[in-house]
């Protein structure tokens, strides 16, 4: 005997009025997410719009289920009318209150893979008395089973259901037939066809008179499509997840390894004491508002062993620990030749040598300069860098570039070599090109402009320390799509 509350059979519907309503905003909600699902940017690379992808599917399965059970609703169905019927009056009755593509559930087109959804719900019947067993047509499409091989008993179904799966299914039964405990559970079966599809089934005990169990009523629906979206969320979640983590690391890394390779020393220091004009140092390291990732800008000076003072500043391509970790191999080879006493312009040529010859490819801008503080002379070379800028009684231009190439861009590249005399109170500025480019709107040119505009602040300042704070100031604000590093250097008497 049919349970009251049979798959095929809504008990109590309620007014139509609320039904359409309920379908009309379902309908909208449902076109709106399939909207933004189109607009998702398919990038597989890109854990998080993967995830924003999976998250849409999701949440389009779900609309399609919950419109097409408010659309059964609605349509009911006749007495004496089968399932299918019901599917066919439930379609023309869409059909005709809004024009849409044939076959959808409820007004809006399911994506093709999503199939019918009125076909994934089937209900099922087994009556324990007359070991009759009843099954909607809907049931035998989820199981793949030809209609004329008949309903399966409760005895036959774990055969189409997978062995790990199978305690589950019987666990279901036994509790609902000797507990009288509601069925509520998950299993996977293989259809006849091969296909494996993922159903969860819902169900009651049909007591009798004596309160014996006298039939078993179940809803079945398939599910595949809906946990595949899930899974799909889950594994794009953890891969993002994942990707974060690796970000997260991967900046602490390269932020350790920056800061155990720059200079230690914080506000100004002086070097070249030998001389009658010393000089006062003092840098700073601006990272990228456009990316999480320590790039392979740097800056250093330091003492050498003839009383000369060497004053770099330079910037590798890329970002993370790949930039650091060349930034720290070239800064060391720098280092090491400087002290050795190779001059600027043929130091210059042995960095591109490197950075040619290394196991990581890149290009890189770099400045090296050499004072000599008793001659108070500035012996410098470049590579693809801008100028250093010299600033004297408040006025500042750049300095004339020597010859000179990126680095890593060409082999055997030979690298010119300029000379400055430098007076007590003069004032250098040295940055890497993420400065002056710190701003859309800005070249490199108006970047320019704005520093050298900075020559009266520079001049009133105290110390290298102050003009470093100047030019943090003006520009530290900016949302830079680089990182950047500026060095001051003052000129003492």
């Amino acid at each position: 005997m049919p349970s009251p509350l049979f798959a095929d059979r809504p008990a109590q519907p309620p007014e139509p009025g609320a039904v359409d309503a309920l379908i009309t905003q379902t309908r909208r909600l449902r076109g709106e997410v399939d909207a933004v699902r189109r607009d998702a940017a398919a990038d597989e690379d890109d854990p998080q719009q993967r995830w924003q992808r999976a998250l849409c599917d999701l949440a389009v399965h779900q609309l399609d289920d919950l419109g097409a059970h408010l659309g059964q609703l609605r349509a009911g169905v006749p007495a004496g009318a089968t399932v299918g019927d019901e599917a066919e009056e439930l379609d023309v009755a869409v059909d005709t209150s809004l024009p849409t593509d044939p076959g959808t559930a409820y007004g809006v087109a399911a994506p093709p893979r999503t199939g019918s959804l009125l076909s994934r719900v089937g209900s099922a019947e087994w009556n324990l008395l007359t070991d009759e067993v009843s099954w909607s047509e809907e049931l035998f499409q989820i199981f793949g089973r030809p209609r004329e091989s008949g309903p399966m008993s409760l005895d036959e179904m774990p055969t189409m259901v997978f062995a790990e799966d199978q305690p589950v299914l019987q666990g279901l039964v036994t509790d609902c037939l000797i507990d009288g405990k509601p069925i509520d559970g998950e299993f996977r079966i293989v259809r006849t066809d091969g296909r494996v599809r993922t159903v969860h089934m819902t169900g009651e005990p049909v007591l009798d008179t004596d309160g014996c169990t006298a039939s078993m009523w179940a809803v079945l629906r398939d599910v595949s499509e809906l946990r595949r979206s899930e899974r799909a969320v889950r594994e794009s979640r953890d891969s993002l997840e994942r990707s974060r983590h690796i970000e997260i690391t991967e900046r602490r890394v390269a932020v350790e390894l920056q800061e155990a390779v720059l200079p230690p020393w914080r506000g100004s220091l002086r070097f070249a004491h030998d001389g009658p004009a010393p000089l006062d140092v003092a840098a700073h390291y601006l990272p990228a508002a456009s990316t999480g990732l320590i790039g392979g800008d740097w800056y250093d000076a330091l003492a050498l062993p003839d009383g000369d003072a060497l004053l770099t500043v330079g910037d590798l391509t890329g970002h993370g620990v790949a930039a650091t970790s060349s930034m720290a191999m070239l800064l060391g080879a720098l280092r090491g030749m400087a002290v050795a006493g190779i001059r600027p312009a043929a130091l210059m040529g042995h960095l591109n040598q490197l950075l040619e010859t290394s196991v990581q490819p890149a290009l890189g801008s770099a400045m090296c300069c050499r004072y000599d503080p008793v001659a108070q002379t500035l012996a410098w070379a470049q590579a693809g860098h801008p100028a250093p800028l010299l600033f004297r009684d408040g006025t500042g231009h750049a300095l004339r570039r020597p010859e000179g190439v990126l680095l890593g861009a060409t082999a055997g590249a030979v690298y010119g070599e300029a000379e400055t005399r430098l007076v007590p109170g003069d004032l250098l500025v040295l940055h890497t090109d993420g400065l002056t480019r710190g701003s859309a709107a800005d070249d490199d040119d108006t970047g320019a402009r704005r520093l050298l505009a900075l020559g009266p602040r520079l001049a009133e300042a105290r110390d290298a320390q102050d003009g470093v704070r100047a030019v943090v100031e003006e520009f530290g604000e900016e949302s830079r799509e680089d990182d950047a590093c500026v060095m001051v250097v003052r000129v003492t008497r």
